[in-house]
């Protein structure tokens, strides 16, 4: 499977507003992500919750988003993702589905979205799908219950990516954030979940917060495609929460995040330059103002004023 170079993917003047040719690379689906696996090409994957990101992922060939229940905790301020309703996350799919042409999207189901019912967990993933323009959902756990909910789904045609290690909807249960199955007993619970999975008919399955060496164990044993967060170099794809990559949050990392840029400090000094700007009188200028085309004009404009005045 061969990518194009950079150079192939669209581009936008953003002085003109201009767009060029979209990138022409495959849309990805699912058997586009089971060949990559197969013929051992890594899979990209980000999370993403609005359209001008989402946009930038289209054009940088990302493979895969998500758009993860974390947007409570990095987009709208909540301490954890808990509170995340299903209206928040088919609102902010649709941006990403409206910006990203070529990715496969997957939309996150929220804490409480698929526990009372089959019927009422189908209902919710079909939103996604139905209004939101997604192509698959995402569940956390492997539960015999939630199994069973994933059997479901996928015998409705709802395509689900499951969900192991470390489950922040858990985060009550857990008490904290922290890497799991580094002990026998949680290991082998991890790599039963994980292949259970698959037998239910998940089409990926994302590795969270687990040793290096139980997430090449587990990628080597499912036969679809599993994806890493916190979980080592073997896993068959990488995702980052957006935020963290590109330096957007000023706060606590963990150790897996690799910071790619600083925009928290690059916006920070924009803001501070942009105010004392404005302060100063230095902004706007004579070169980012308009101007009448001729003088005459603002003067009979003037002149009919004070006439009307009278």
């Amino acid at each position: 499977m061969k990518t194009l170079p950079q150079s192939r993917y669209l581009r936008r003047d953003g002085e003109k507003g201009q767009d060029m040719p979209r990138n022409t690379l495959p849309k990805v689906t699912i058997p586009y992500l089971q060949t990559k696996k197969d013929e051992g090409e890594k899979i990209v994957a980000l999370t993403a919750y609005d359209f001008p990101t989402a946009r930038l992922m289209d054009e940088a060939g990302i493979d895969l988003i998500l758009v993860g229940d974390s947007l409570g905790m990095v987009v709208l301020g909540y301490k954890n993702t808990i509170p995340v309703t299903m209206d928040e996350m088919v609102h902010h799919t649709k941006a990403v589905a409206r910006a990203a042409q070529r990715p496969m999207i997957v939309g996150d189901m929220p804490y409480f979205s698929f526990h009372l019912s089959v019927d009422e967990t189908i209902r919710n993933a079909s939103r996604f799908l139905k209004e939101a323009g997604a192509h698959a959902v995402k569940i956390e756990g492997a539960s015999e219950k939630r199994l069973d909910l994933i059997e479901s789904l996928v015998e409705a045609e709802i395509p689900v990516m499951g969900h192991v290690g470390l489950t922040p909807q858990s985060i009550h249960h857990l008490g904290q954030f922290k890497v799991k199955g580094k002990e026998f007993a949680e290991a082998k619970t991890i790599i039963r979940d994980a292949l259970n999975l698959e037998k239910a008919g998940a089409f990926s399955v994302v590795l969270e917060c687990i040793p290096m060496e139980l997430a090449r164990e587990i990628t080597k044993k499912l036969k679809v495609p599993t994806i890493g967060i916190g979980a080592g170099p073997y896993c068959d794809g990488q995702i980052l929460v957006f935020h963290d990559l590109v330096g957007y949050a000023n706060g606590y990392l963990p150790k897996f995040v690799k910071k790619y840029a600083d925009l928290h400090g690059s916006i920070s000094n924009a803001l501070r330059e942009y105010a004392d700007d404005v302060r100063g009188g230095r902004f706007p200028d004579d070169s980012h103002s308009y101007h009448v085309k001729k003088k005459e004009v603002l003067e009979e404009v003037l002149k009919k004023e004070k006439i009307g005045k009278k």
